[in-house]
This record gives structure tokens, sequence and C-alpha cells, in this order.
């Protein structure tokens, strides 16, 4: 019989690594189970996005136009056509919530964040979508633990704890920054989750993002929004930001100047 409870403060991790590196599309009871007790416990974590609601989507890259002036023609770099700014239906590439062929439109609730999470270069230029849902949309909140510290403990909390703390770790793997080389099924785990919460009837997932100040949405109907206007916008820098040392060696030891 399913369990409507996580049955351990470490069941994500447990069930991340089952579909990472055992089986992905035949699920044990393991997963079965962590995936029940996901479908009770994301019933309270339901956000309504209304109806209208204004949203961002970028990508890298631009069209070119052709111009007239008096005696010479030139191509000059326009936004991307509408169809162009929408997923293709049958060729999408992976990503954090779709799989490779099954598309997913991905937007963010500021251009900057949109932008961001684009990954482009400086000096880049970018076709940037305004957008608004056609309708009241459901999705589902993972936006908790993405600041968060891993949590461990000894015992056994109670549930509710455990259900807490398995949610901050899905918050933070949805909120991670995965590399363009994508190894090792990096993202299967949200993969899963995703389509679970497409098959229970839900719009999509929101989650915060780590690449910029915003959250991000991603939805399962590419009908469900609408396109209002297209811009395209240079990139005029690129901000990285290091944070404290977490691991360290010496090769040899050596006084130098700065």
């Amino acid at each position: 019989m399913a369990t409507s409870e996580f049955k351990s403060w470490n069941s994500f991790d447990n069930f991340s690594r089952s579909v990472r590196f055992k089986t992905r599309f035949i699920h044990d009871r393991q997963v079965r189970d962590f995936l029940n007790a996901v479908k009770v416990s994301a019933e309270r974590r339901v956000f309504e996005l209304e109806e209208g609601k204004a949203l961002w989507r970028a990508q890298v890259g631009y069209e070119l136009k052709l111009r007239n002036e008096a005696d010479y023609s030139y191509e000059e770099p326009v936004p991307y056509s509408v169809e162009r700014m929408k997923p293709l239906p049958n060729s999408a590439q992976e990503g954090r919530v779709n799989p490779r062929g099954i598309a997913c439109l991905y937007a963010a609730s500021n251009k900057e964040t949109a932008v961001a999470e684009a990954r482009p270069w400086m000096g880049a230029l970018v076709s940037v979508a305004q957008i608004g849902s056609t309708r009241k949309l459901r999705l589902v909140s993972c936006g908790e633990g993405h600041d968060s510290k891993l949590d461990f403990y000894f015992e056994e909390p109670d549930p509710k704890i455990r259900e807490e703390v398995v949610w901050r770790a899905i918050g933070r793997e949805f909120s991670k920054p995965v590399g363009p080389d994508i190894g090792a099924a990096e993202y299967a785990p949200t993969q899963v989750i995703s389509e679970h919460f497409k098959m229970l009837g839900y719009d999509g997932v929101v989650y915060k993002s780590k690449l910029g100040s915003g959250v991000n949405f991603a939805f399962f109907d590419l009908n469900a929004l609408e396109i209002y206007d297209v811009g395209l916008f240079p990139v005029k820098a690129v901000t990285i930001e290091v944070g404290d040392i977490e691991n360290s060696y010496v090769v040899k030891r050596r006084k130098l100047k700065s």
C-alpha cells in the first residue's frame, strides 16, 4: 500500500540516485512511494497564476532583415519571430522540467532573470518577449530551500519536518544551475517530478532562479501563454561573484607578490 508521507528526511536523495543511476522509466516501490508523497504534499504548495499576468521569455540570438536605403542594402538584426520565441512542439531540447522532444515553455518573472537564464555572453544580442497567461493556471511551487544548506539528521524527525526537509531538497534541485555539458542525467530527478505533476493535471512548476532576482516558470501547455511583444536587447555586462573558499590544497609553498 502506497504511503502518503515521506519515509525519510533523505527521501529525495534516495529517489534522485534511483532515477539517475538505476531505472528511470519503470519505477520501483521506493520511487512510487516517494512520488505518492510528493502528490499528497504538492496539494499544499499550489501557486495560482492569474490570467493575463505578465512574464518574460528570452532566447540568445536574432534574425537578419534586409533593409533598403537610397543606393544600398544592408541586413539589420531584429528579434526572433513569434514562432521562434516559443519552443517547437516536437523537437525541444532537454531542460530542467522536460526531456528531449517534449516541449515545455520556460519564462521568468522579470526581464533580467529571463535573460540571465538564457546564459548570454557579454555583447550578445538577446530576443526577449513579454508574454501573458491566457487563463488562470495552477502550478506547483518548488521554491522552498533554494538558498538553504543541506539538512542532516542522525534520527528520523517527525513527518511534518521530514516533509519540509524533502521539499527544501526539491527546491534546491530545481534551482541548481547546471552547466551546458549535462552529465550523469542531472535533470532526471526534476524531469520525473515534473512529469508527475503534469499527469496530476497541474499546469506547470514555479521555482527560484539562482541566476537572477526573480522566479522561473515552466509551463506544460505551450498555448497557455501568448506573446505580446518582442524586443532585441544587447547584453552590456556579465557579472561573476566568487564565494568563500570551500576546499583547497597546497602544491608548493612559496611567497608570491600580488
